[in-house]
């Protein structure tokens, strides 16, 4: 009662819902993507797991995130991992009723939002712990907090992207823009950045492009495949 009666912890509480929420909005993105194409009802569901195991998944990496980011090679693995989820969400809306409706299909788009929330909270959960301060309930009751605010975001998302479908490419974009950055920041790369302050910058740039312009010809191949 004491620590709940303390302006400091109401004040670390804000911080720390205030960076999830800005943080989580690429995690909002992809689960919007990997949702998109299932009906209603797995929709929903499909954002509501999806969003809570996130979550949670966030909690358990914030043990490990600053080990795990001393790891070599783990941040290239996971940045071109990242890629392979940005091209995959982009053809997935395209590949027909029958397979997006299929039994497995939120299964499937469930576990493409763990892995992708798992590449890109390593770095996240650093800022959200940074602002705890080690205060377990505080983080833990900051990420409970914004799980309906990342349900909301990614429900917002799909009706935007079913409005206006050039969302959907903005959105792989995003994540293969991510990509980049993720591959730039692994500590085997860490003396060539400093060399070159401009890496992370081009090397995002170009996980975007490469997402985009990958997940296009994927785009036509599935539907020249299609054509009778």
């Amino acid at each position: 009662m004491e620590m709940l009666s303390s302006s400091v912890f109401w004040i670390g509480l804000l911080e720390v819902i205030g960076i999830n929420i800005v943080l989580s909005g690429d995690n909002a993105v992809v689960i919007a993507l990997a949702a998109r194409s299932l009906p209603p009802a797995q929709q929903r569901r499909a954002i509501q797991f999806g969003s809570g195991a996130a979550v949670v998944l966030r909690i358990l990496l914030t043990f490990l995130a600053a080990k795990l980011l001393q790891l070599p090679w783990l941040q290239i693995v996971g940045g071109c991992l990242l890629l392979w989820i940005g091209t995959q969400l982009l053809v997935s809306g395209d590949d027909g009723d029958a397979e997006s409706k299929g039994p497995n299909s939120m299964m499937v788009a469930i576990r493409t939002i763990l892995l992708a929330d798992l590449v890109m909270s390593l770095d996240n959960v650093i800022a959200v712990a940074a602002a705890a301060q080690g205060n377990m309930v505080l983080l833990v009751l900051g990420l409970a907090i914004s799980i309906p605010l990342v349900i909301f975001g990614s429900t917002l998302i799909i009706k935007i992207m079913d409005r206006f479908p050039a969302i959907v490419t903005l959105g792989a974009a995003l994540i293969g823009w991510v990509a980049g950055e993720t591959i730039a920041s692994d500590e085997m790369l860490k003396s060539i950045v400093s060399n070159y302050p401009w890496l992370p910058h081009a090397a995002s740039l170009l996980g975007a492009v490469l997402v985009v312009v990958i997940g296009m010809l994927l785009q036509r191949r599935s539907k020249a495949g299609q054509r009778p």
